[in-house]
C-alpha cells in the first residue's frame, strides 16, 4: 500500500490554517505551506503551488472560511454577505477549472440555509461543510480508482497527459487513481507519461507520484505520443479534466485534445476521469468553456531562463477542449459513461 498523500488540508480547529504542499518546488523539495487569509489562498491557486480541478475546489472552500473568521463582531448576516465577496474573489484566481466555483457555490448556499445560526456556530458549520468537501472528494476519488481500474488489462501501456494524482486532489486522483488501484491489485501496468508543456506538470508531478508509488513509467516529450502509439506501446490513454459540459465535451490541460486524435487515429481508446462535480451542465457543449489565458513568460522565460527572443507575441491557453467524439468513456465515482453524450451523462447523474 503507498503513502497517503495529502495535497491539501486543514490544520487545527477553526483558529487553524489551510495547508498545501507546494507543487510549484516539485520533485527537488517538497515543501509545505501554510494560508491563512484568503489573499494567500488566491494567490497559491493563481501561482500553481495548489492545482488541479478537486484540488483547488477543496482549497477555495477552506480559503473562505479563512475569508470570514476574523470578523470577530460580525453578525450572520454580515457573515453571509463577507462570505459572498470572498468566493468571488477565490473564483476568479482560475475560470476554466469548474470545481472552484462548484465549491464557492456550495459553501456560500450552506451560509444562506444556516443564516439562523449565531456567528460562531455558523463559522464552525462552515468548516465543517470545507472538511466535508474534501472528505467526499477523497471517497469519490477512491471510486473512480476501482472503477477505472477495471478498464486496464496486466501488461497494458497507458499514456497519461499533466497530473490527475493524488496532488490535484484530496487524495487517490483521478486518472491515477485508475493506475494506483489497478497497480494493488496486481496489474502490470507500465505508464508513459507525457512532460506536459510549458510548466512540465507531467514530468514534475506526475512522474513524481507514480516514482513514490512504485509504478513502472516512461517520461517522454508531448510530441512523442504519436510515435510511441505507432509503435505499439500504448494501449489505452487515461486523462482528468477541470469541466465537462453537457454534451461530454471535456476540458483539460492544454494538450489533450492533441493526445485525443492520436489515440482516435491510431484506434486506441481515449478516457477521462473526473468526479461528478467537474460536470457544468449549464454549458451545452465545449464551445462556451472559458478558457484561461496565462503569462507569457511560461513560453518565454520558463524556470528562469529565457528560450525566446525578448518581445516575441506569446499565446499561452491553460487548456483545451476535446470533443466528446473522441471519448471512449468517462469514469466518475458512479460508474463509467460509454461514449458520453447529453442524454447519457443526464442519466448517469441522476438528472
Amino acid at each position: 500500500m503507498r503513502k497517503k498523500l495529502l495535497a491539501v488540508e486543514w490544520i487545527g480547529g477553526l483558529d487553524g490554517c489551510l495547508r498545501i504542499i507546494d507543487q510549484t518546488t516539485l520533485p527537488g523539495e517538497v515543501r509545505m505551506m501554510e494560508c491563512r487569509t484568503p489573499e494567500q489562498v488566491f494567490e497559491a491557486i493563481r501561482r500553481l503551488q495548489v492545482r488541479g480541478a478537486p484540488a483547488i475546489g477543496i482549497a477555495g472552500a477552506m480559503g473562505a472560511v479563512l475569508g470570514i473568521r476574523k470578523l470577530a463582531r460580525a453578525n450572520s448576516r454580515e457573515l453571509v454577505a463577507e462570505l459572498k465577496r470572498v468566493a468571488a474573489q477565490l473564483a476568479s484566481a482560475r475560470p476554466t477549472a469548474v470545481n472552484l466555483s462548484w465549491a464557492l457555490d456550495r459553501m456560500v448556499r450552506v451560509a444562506e440555509e444556516n443564516s439562523s445560526l449565531d456567528a460562531a456556530a455558523l463559522k464552525q458549520r462552515l468548516l465543517d461543510e470545507a472538511k466535508r468537501i474534501r472528505d467526499e472528494d477523497a471517497a469519490m476519488c477512491r471510486a473512480i480508482g476501482e472503477h477505472g481500474a477495471a478498464l486496464f488489462r496486466s501488461g497494458d501501456g497507458v499514456l497519461t497527459h499533466c497530473n490527475a494524482g493524488a496532488l490535484a486532489t484530496a487524495e487517490y486522483g483521478t486518472a491515477l487513481s485508475a493506475v494506483f488501484v489497478a497497480h494493488e491489485m496486481g496489474k502490470r501496468l507500465h505508464i508513459f507519461v507525457d512532460e506536459t508543456r510549458p510548466l512540465l506538470q507531467g514530468s514534475r508531478l506526475t512522474a513524481w507520484e507514480l516514482t513514490q508509488a512504485g509504478v513502472e513509467m516512461t517520461l517522454i516529450c508531448d510530441n512523442m505520443a504519436a510515435q510511441v502509439m505507432r509503435e505499439g506501446r500504448v494501449q489505452r490513454v487515461i486523462v482528468g479534466a477541470d469541466r465537462i459540459a453537457a454534451n461530454g465535451d471535456t476540458a483539460n490541460k492544454i494538450g489533450t485534445y492533441s493526445v485525443a486524435v492520436l489515440a482516435h487515429a491510431h484506434k486506441i481508446p481515449f478516457y477521462v476521469a473526473a468526479p461528478s462535480s467537474t460536470f457544468d451542465l449549464s454549458i451545452a457543449d465545449g464551445s462556451k468553456i472559458p478558457i484561461e489565458q496565462r503569462a507569457a513568460e511560461e513560453i518565454t522565460d520558463g524556470f528562469g531562463r529565457r528560450t525566446a527572443p525578448a518581445g516575441v507575441r506569446v499565446y499561452n491557453p491553460a487548456f483545451d477542449v476535446t470533443p466528446a467524439r473522441l471519448i471512449a468513456a468517462i469514469i466518475t465515482e458512479r460508474g463509467i459513461i460509454r461514449r458520453p453524450n447529453a442524454q447519457k451523462i443526464r442519466k448517469h447523474l441522476r438528472i
